[in-house]
């Protein structure tokens, strides 16, 4: 047998470096092609690595919680050097480590970090997986309260970011550095989308729509209409998509990521719903596939949720346009010289200027403003345009 190097690999565009979360195999077992071997932290997803030939894990070159460049070594294989077919017992699959508790990547890193054991822990994410909130379930249950002077005493001094969070801020200070962004804001009416939710809650009780998946197929109907604002900044010129995909900020504990809902102007309320709930979860456990991350040609941030009102998001490169999204609510509104209240809702449109023209980003958000105001648009606009 010969020893071989397994590399970090490849598993994003944009990847420079990743970390390694946890190995699914020990030195001394026997890992066969195409079978799970490490999951891999990337710059906007976890991945579960499969190894790409059979042999037997000789040694851990990088272990749980650390990161290594692409193309590094994080492993060594022992591998069969014969023309002749390894044994059986060689490249058949292990026995499952005995004990080892089901749990999602972010879930067994806090773990970790904060020397909880999963043993005898009851799982409650998807096939019993156990899930962040799990532990901190456990936490809330277990641990005694402490005062404000000792828990400034424990905390660090000083936190590492991850891969994600060093990508975000790169991409961050990338996008503030090189686009000449513009703003343009609007107060949008939202009784009328409110009744249509009411509407859609008596019908359909178990799967109700949230007021942002009504603002995200509005903004993909707008965005169909209005493919200027659809278009990335290529170099030269731009470029505009043919396919509307609509990017969803969703904070997790430690970063921000941007799962996508795809050809979101095709779809109904009710499937960009669900859509966003599936992918919302999956942020959050980090239990997200590239093709979940990748693909975006706009993307909304809605901090309304957060008593927040009005906000300037930071433009999602190479994409031309973002759409911050601030809190409804009932505000004085003067309407035939009297002041009444009204149930509004205020949005930030960021435009890159090399994209995107003052006239036509005032055009998209009188598209978006007018599908909002008279909801039944959203409900009857036929798949194909």
């Amino acid at each position: 047998m010969t020893v071989v190097d397994i590399a970090m690999p490849r598993l994003s565009d944009s990847m420079e470096e990743a970390t390694i979360l946890t190995w699914l195999k020990r030195p001394g077992d026997s890992v066969s092609r195409g079978e799970p071997l490490v999951e891999v932290e990337t710059d906007k997803a976890t991945v579960v690595y499969e190894a790409e030939r059979d042999g037997v894990l000789d040694e851990i070159v990088v272990q749980e919680g650390r990161s290594a460049a692409l193309g590094r070594p994080i492993a060594r294989l022992r591998v069969e050097t014969a023309a002749t077919p390894a044994a059986p017992e060689a490249v058949g699959l292990p026995a499952p480590r005995p004990g080892r508790a089901r749990a999602t990547p972010v879930a067994r890193r806090h773990a970790a970090e904060h020397g909880i054991s999963l043993d005898g822990v009851t799982g409650n994410g998807p096939g019993g997986r156990i899930v962040l909130a799990d532990l901190q379930q456990l936490a809330r249950e277990s641990v005694p309260t402490t005062t404000a002077s000792s828990a400034a005493e424990a905390a660090p001094g000083e936190l590492r970011h991850s891969a994600t969070q060093r990508t975000i801020a790169a991409r961050m200070v990338e996008s503030r550095s090189t686009i000449p962004d513009f703003t343009l804001e609007a107060e949008v009416a939202m009784a009328a989308a409110a009744r249509v939710r009411e509407e859609l809650r008596l019908a359909f009780a178990d799967t109700l729509p949230s007021f942002n998946d009504l603002v995200v197929r509005a903004a993909a109907l707008a965005l169909r209409d209005h493919p200027a604002l659809n278009a990335s900044f290529a170099g030269a010129g731009a470029v505009r998509h043919p396919s509307v995909n609509v990017g969803v900020a969703v904070a997790t504990d430690d970063a921000l990521l941007v799962p996508v809902i795809r050809d979101a102007d095709r779809k109904s309320v009710l499937e960009i719903s669900a859509d966003a709930r599936r992918l919302a979860t999956g942020a959050r456990d980090r239990t997200l596939g590239m093709d979940d991350l990748a693909g975006g040609t706009f993307t909304i941030s809605n901090l309304g949720m957060f008593g927040v009102r009005r906000f300037h998001a930071v433009i999602n490169p190479p994409e031309a346009a973002i759409l911050a999204v601030g809190q409804i609510g009932e505000r004085p509104t003067v309407r035939e010289g009297r002041i009444v209240p009204m149930l509004t809702m205020d949005v930030t449109l960021s435009c890159d200027h090399r994209v995107v023209y003052g006239a036509d980003a005032a055009r998209f958000l009188q598209r978006f403003r007018e599908l909002l105001e008279h909801p039944s648009l959203l409900l009857i606009e036929g798949r194909d345009g």
